[in-house]
């Protein structure tokens, strides 16, 4: 029982053991051995060559003439003796120069293998700086860098572009982090106030119904406000997720029946549209959820209702084709450098004259998720004058030619034509 479970123990290493007898396992061995191996192929070819251009030289040299030769007085050697030396002779030179030859290749491959392992080895000695400095690396120094020096080569092209993927991983972490902080935030407050208001109400023993009644339409509202702010982060993820599924959405049908609403007390909000057909290839949804935030802040960002407030809609194809969505509304000056900024979650412009003040803080976040996941372009502007223009870009939808089928010629019957 105990060499059972001995042997159990020591199949691990066992295994690394035979994997590593079986075949090499770096790169660098792999090169080694193609190097090894394209000589020995090389020299293979080379020497067999060599051989049967010697054979065949050998061959027509050692060919005697017919004529007996005198020397001295004393007849020559005849034909069959001097055929038979040469022949001989030659099979004597061939043999040697085999002999030699598979010397001489057996010395050349080791020494193949030797320089094919220092050459691989000066050849992936970059690779390997790259993995050191990879592995050192993590999502807490994300701002470290490979870069490599040298010449434009494609071990320098990798380098740059694992340095390009760090870049953009930086990116995304560094707005993930502030993304959670700012949601923390924003949903840390209605609870700090919800609790706020419990307590101060159970610290009055004697506190009337119209208080208690007071206290929970409070801890209500909060409520609401959690809820409104769970869902835009919902949906924000579902749009940064991507798209499920396309069709066919008329944008300004869309904003037809979204179109921004005076509302009680802003009877002097002007409201001007000019709605021509914006085929889109989207999902219906979310571009609706993009027309009610960007109506919603054109109308919540804009100036008191006694300053002549104003906002203008425009739906339709833009120079390229392209269906589109304009708003521009009044409103307080904005910087034009903060313009940029309007589409990170939780950015508020913080405006003193502003018709309301209610928001999250990801409408235009939002936007701007829902529009990458269309493939389009959205951009804000300032007006020099006050207010703000929003522009939106998505792909035109394209109809799918659906093929009819061709009519039967006369005398055919109907239930052998073509569906």
């Amino acid at each position: 029982m105990r060499a059972w479970g001995q042997r159990r123990a020591d199949d691990p290493m066992r295994a690394r053991v035979l994997r590593r007898l079986h075949g090499p396992r770096t790169v660098r061995w792999r090169l080694t051995l193609l190097y090894g191996a394209l000589f020995v192929m090389a020299g293979a070819l080379l020497l067999t060559f060599v051989y049967l251009l010697a054979h065949t030289t050998a061959g027509v040299s050692a060919t005697p003439g017919k004529s007996t030769q005198v020397v001295g007085g004393t007849p020559a050697v005849n034909a069959p003796t001097l055929t038979a030396v040469a022949e001989a002779a030659r099979s004597d030179q061939l043999h040697q120069l085999v002999v030699y030859a598979v010397v001489a290749l057996a010395v050349m491959t080791v020494a193949s293998l030797v320089l094919g392992w220092v050459m691989a080895g000066r050849v992936l000695s970059p690779l390997r700086t790259m993995t050191a400095s990879a592995r050192r690396i993590s999502a807490d120094n994300l701002h470290a860098r490979l870069a490599v020096p040298g010449p434009d080569d494609e071990l320098k092209a990798m380098a740059d572009t694992f340095d390009a993927v760090l870049a953009r991983l930086e990116g995304a972490f560094e707005a993930q982090k502030q993304f959670v902080a700012n949601a923390s935030h924003e949903l840390r407050t209605p609870l700090t106030l919800q609790q706020a208001i419990v307590d101060v109400t159970l610290a009055d023993p004697d506190a009337a119904v119209r208080v208690l009644r007071a206290a929970l339409a409070r801890v209500r509202a909060a409520g609401q406000e959690q809820e409104r702010l769970i869902e835009a982060l919902l949906t924000l993820a579902r749009s940064q997720r991507g798209l499920e599924a396309r069709e066919f959405v008329d944008l300004a049908a869309v904003v037809r029946d979204r179109l921004p609403d005076a509302g009680p007390g802003d009877a002097d909000l002007r409201v001007e549209a000019r709605l021509e057909s914006a085929p889109v290839h989207g999902d219906p949804q979310l571009i609706e959820r993009l027309v009610v935030n960007l109506t919603d802040n054109a109308v919540r960002h804009n100036l008191p209702s006694a300053e002549g407030s104003w906002v203008s809609v425009w739906t339709g194809l833009d120079a390229l084709g392209r269906p589109g969505l304009r708003i521009e509304n009044s409103g307080p000056v904005i910087a034009a450098d903060q313009a940029a900024g309007l589409f990170e979650p939780f950015r508020r412009l913080g405006a003193e004259r502003v018709r309301k003040r209610e928001g999250l803080g990801l409408g235009m976040s939002i936007v701007a998720a829902v529009v990458a996941a269309h493939g389009g372009r959205v951009w804000a502007r300032t007006r020099p004058r006050g207010g703000l223009v929003v522009e939106v870009s998505l792909p035109r939808y394209v109809p799918v030619a659906v093929p009819v089928p061709a009519p039967a010629p006369a005398g055919v019957p109907a239930r052998t034509r073509a569906v």
